[in-house]
């Protein structure tokens, strides 16, 4: 029997929010590696990170992001421990000095959370607020109520919860710091409008464990706080992310999906099937006269996390089970709004959505 075939064909329709499915080919290379690297006779993972096969891993790795991203030479790329929500406070620990403020968007679930954690490093300007309309959209650049004097505008480009994101990077008059955790490289992005970009990798480029964090190298110690060495983004840019044992696995696995995504084309290509994908799973509930509604705003829909409803609870509980029973597992939505997701991020296969589209039409039939 051909193992790796079998695998691949009893494998289920995964739409979780993250961590995130992975494409098949990759997680075949892991495991053919992972009881001998290279002919080390061991494991990656039970080498040494100053090893010469950890490090050109490693090396590998950080030269695919920037190809990849297209990350100017004057920006940092840093490979660090903590995943995204950590950066929420070690942000401000490192580009913010004493009574220095900045702005936040306030969009979602994770517009909070970075709002609230920043703010114990420092105050903090909360320049819009989505939560008296639940968090349905994306506001436009002329609601933003920007602090005088903000060093930088946080953004969120897309809500993993809520299911929405920024069509469009806004175009505002002072650097952005970006959030991009969910749709991190599923577009490309226009650095000279950041000063900062970061993002956990479960979402889309590998398990969990790690941010990879883009700064500009000359913003590099501007707060003059005294950090500890693990928080200062300085001393990890001066020593390649390597001041300490890095997270080896999740940085093993995201350079194999870096090289993945450069051979498919690039982010212009993975922007397509992410348009592809989420125009059939739209147009499957735009096309239901009501029974599947998207409680989004049209404009501010994600292309990755898909959220929708149906008639009642009880419904959305049996199609959560009946879809599993069917192979498509993981589309509950979070548990602070309900309803369903359906996470279709870098490495979903259009058949997988396809199967989703089919399913939701056979349950309708059977329950209209």
């Amino acid at each position: 029997m051909n193992t790796a075939s079998h695998e691949a064909a009893t494998r289920v329709h995964n739409f979780c929010a993250g961590p995130c499915t992975l494409p098949v080919s990759i997680l075949e290379e892991v495991r053919d590696e992972f009881l001998d690297f290279d002919g080390i006779g061991m494991s990656l993972l039970e080498d040494s990170h100053r090893a010469p096969a950890y490090d050109a891993v490693h090396t590998a790795a950080m030269a695919d992001f920037r190809t990849l991203a297209g990350v100017p030479d004057d920006y940092a790329v840093l490979f660090l421990q903590g995943g995204a929500t950590l950066q929420f406070a070690q942000i401000p620990m490192n580009l913010l000095a004493d009574g220095e403020t900045a702005s936040h968007l306030n969009t979602g679930a994770w517009g909070k959370k970075a709002l609230s954690d920043g703010r114990r490093v420092t105050d903090l300007h909360e320049a819009w607020t989505g939560v008296g309309e639940g968090f349905a959209r994306m506001p436009s650049v002329d609601e933003f109520d920007i602090a005088e004097g903000s060093r930088y505008l946080h953004v969120t480009t897309n809500e993993t919860i809520g299911g929405i994101r920024l069509p469009a990077y806004p175009d505002v008059d002072l650097p952005m710091v970006g959030d991009m955790s969910s749709d991190f490289l599923s577009r490309p992005i226009d650095w000279s409008r950041f000063d900062l970009a970061y993002g956990g990798v479960q979402k889309n480029l590998a398990p969990a464990g790690m941010a990879v964090v883009v700064v500009r190298r000359d913003l590099l110690g501007r707060s003059g706080r005294d950090l500890p060495s693990a928080l200062d983004y300085a001393v990890q840019d001066a020593n390649d992310s390597l001041a300490n044992t890095p997270p080896m696995f999740p940085i093993w696995v995201m350079g194999k999906v870096l090289k993945w995504m450069i051979a498919a084309g690039g982010l212009g290509e993975f922007e397509r099937r992410a348009a592809e994908r989420a125009a059939l799973l739209y147009g499957a509930i735009d096309s239901s006269d009501g029974w599947y509604l998207s409680p989004v705003d049209e404009a501010s829909r994600s292309h990755m996390n898909i959220v929708f409803r149906l008639p009642d609870e009880d419904l959305e509980e049996r199609f959560v089970a009946e879809a599993a029973d069917a192979d498509m597992v993981n589309l509950k939505g979070h548990r602070s709004v309900g309803g369903i997701r359906a996470s279709v991020y870098n490495a979903m296969a259009l058949e997988s959505v396809e199967a989703l589209v089919s399913f939701m039409a056979d349950f309708r039939a059977a329950n209209d």
